[in-house]
């Protein structure tokens, strides 16, 4: 569960993340995933991409202090707000293709919420999956659908590009079901099926969602690259101000409401 390097590694980000995202955005569905994949007493979990720790924190409630939880991401900001917000959760740093696991500790579920498709090599981080489940352990790891089917976003983009040209947006840029369960399957694992879910979002303040997504489109543009922080603070300011307007059909008093799809797919070593 990540976002572009841009955004993650702003100073303010991460807290900004957790406080205006997790909960409306990543949190609602967490619980599905565990469904599809069974978690239940006594697994242990490796959560993937953790940004500031939803998943594997959602998985200590579940299981209970006793269960084994890991959780692993690239941005050393990500991974200080989740140690503060769960001390008992063993956070690491380190990338998906090439996991900081040896190679005698296993897993009986390996989760990786909307973080694949950040990861240049798929295959490897599929296979590092892999690599450390138990025997006849699960995975579960979802993808968000591209931006025609998820119309909020797909709206905000369109005026990002209407500013700054062509950008691409990786948060939605891995939204093949099929491409996802042939990368599952090549890895080795068995069983692989890929569901799609929708869900309504609702998230309570417009004004830090379209900031935050703001930051987002200007990091994964061209001349965003270009800049410093001043920089792209600066351009993120104007195209809150240009992309306002497409907030409209969502609006939800101070909030919004929308459809968002993603993939699930689940499988077993």
């Amino acid at each position: 569960m990540t976002l572009p390097s841009y955004a993650m590694n702003a100073a303010s980000f991460p807290l900004m993340y957790e406080r205006e995202l997790v909960v409306p955005l990543f949190r609602p569905w967490v619980d599905d995933l565990f469904e599809r994949v069974g978690l239940a007493e006594g697994d242990s979990l490796l959560d993937i991409a953790c940004g500031t720790g939803i998943v594997a924190r959602v998985a200590r409630e579940r299981l209970g202090r006793s269960a084994r939880i890991v959780g692993v991401d690239v941005s050393a900001g990500m991974l200080a707000v989740a140690g503060e917000l769960a001390r008992d959760i063993d956070w690491r740093e380190g990338n998906a293709m090439s996991l900081p696991v040896p190679g005698d500790e296993k897993f009986t579920v390996v989760a990786c919420q909307q973080g694949l498709q950040f990861v240049p090599d798929k295959l490897a981080a599929v296979r590092e999956m892999r690599r450390v489940l138990a025997p006849g352990g699960r995975v579960v790891v979802a993808t968000w659908l591209g931006l025609e089917h998820n119309p909020l976003f797909r709206d905000l983009h369109a005026a990002a590009e209407r500013r700054f040209g062509p950008i691409h947006d990786e948060r939605f840029g891995f939204g093949d079901g099929e491409a996802l369960r042939a990368v599952l399957a090549a890895s080795g694992l068995r069983d692989v099926e890929v569901a799609v879910v929708r869900r309504t979002i609702r998230v309570p303040d417009a004004a830090a969602f379209l900031h935050l997504n703001c930051m987002a489109e200007i990091g994964m543009s061209r001349v965003g690259a270009q800049l410093d922080d001043n920089g792209r603070a600066h351009l993120v300011s104007v195209l809150e101000r240009e992309s306002a307007h497409a907030l409209a059909p969502y609006r939800q008093g101070a909030g919004l409401a929308f459809e968002m799809a993603t993939h699930v797919a689940t499988a077993r070593a």
